[in-house]
């Protein structure tokens, strides 16, 4: 039996990370070399957000550039990996009888992209990305994610690609070394404390946790993402950081592993 792999949420902050050389790509870099190969990737991104369920069933996902403003450098970039059709199909078919839509026209945005060109930079391994229902509240996101368990013991890597806080109204563009916002860094502080403990239902319920989550989470997109994988931990998963720190004062760039 292929070894089980763990579930791993990474905040990937500013699409200029898929060029930089920093703490958060170099963390990244590591996550790569340390995982077990899988056989795939299955990605859960904050940018895939539509009203309604679809994963990408191409054989050769597009790089997508879905930002503005930045520069030509980054969008020459392409990250070539291969889909993978049948991936697709399985994950259809542990979701039922949610309908899930296979999808030949997104491909991969830069919440996957972006970060997997440092973890697995030859590109040599398929990804599939699975859309976020924006009509869906958080509740039904973590049900769907529990649905997704077996990819694990079947070498699929889940994972996540959003930002624990990410709050671009209060983000101090052009000082990335702004210090954190005292809310960001609390609840950063409360996220970590519930993950510790495995109580997945304040997580979950983020509206219940006041003023500083309404901050950090003020669009659910790039919180969401987490949801999916908290969903996949298993009785005896260690959890850890591996990337931390937070970026312009506002955007968590923490990253979660699972197993």
């Amino acid at each position: 039996m292929t070894k089980q792999i763990p579930a791993i949420f990474i905040g990937h902050g500013n699409p200029m990370n898929a060029l930089l050389d920093n703490a958060y790509t170099r963390g990244w870099a590591a996550i790569g070399r340390e995982v077990p190969r899988p056989t795939a990737v299955l990605s859960v991104s904050a940018h895939w957000y539509i009203p309604g369920t679809s994963v990408t069933a191409m054989g050769a996902p597009r790089t997508i550039h879905d930002f503005g403003g930045f520069p030509q450098e980054l969008y020459r970039i392409n990250y070539p990996a291969p889909g993978d059709p049948a991936l697709a199909d399985r994950v259809r078919s542990l979701l039922a009888p949610i309908s899930v839509s296979p999808d030949r026209s997104w491909g991969l945005d830069h919440g996957t992209w972006t970060v997997l060109r440092h973890v697995f930079p030859r590109a040599d391994i398929p990804v599939v990305q699975l859309s976020i229902d924006g009509r869906q509240p958080a509740g039904y996101h973590y049900e769907v994610g529990k649905r997704l368990a077996p990819l694990r013991d079947e070498g699929v890597l889940i994972l996540g690609s959003g930002n624990l806080v990410h709050n671009l109204h209060a983000y101090s563009w052009g000082r990335h070394g702004a210090e954190p916002f005292e809310w960001a860094v609390r609840f950063e502080r409360k996220a970590r404390e519930l993950l510790f403990a495995g109580d997945d239902g304040p997580l979950v319920a983020y509206e219940t946790l006041g003023d500083d989550a309404a901050l950090a989470i003020p669009t659910p997109d790039h919180y969401l993402p987490l949801i999916y994988v908290i969903a996949l931990r298993r009785d005896g998963d260690p959890i850890r950081f591996p990337v931390e720190g937070i970026d312009g004062g506002s955007v968590s760039m923490l990253a979660i592993w699972m197993g």
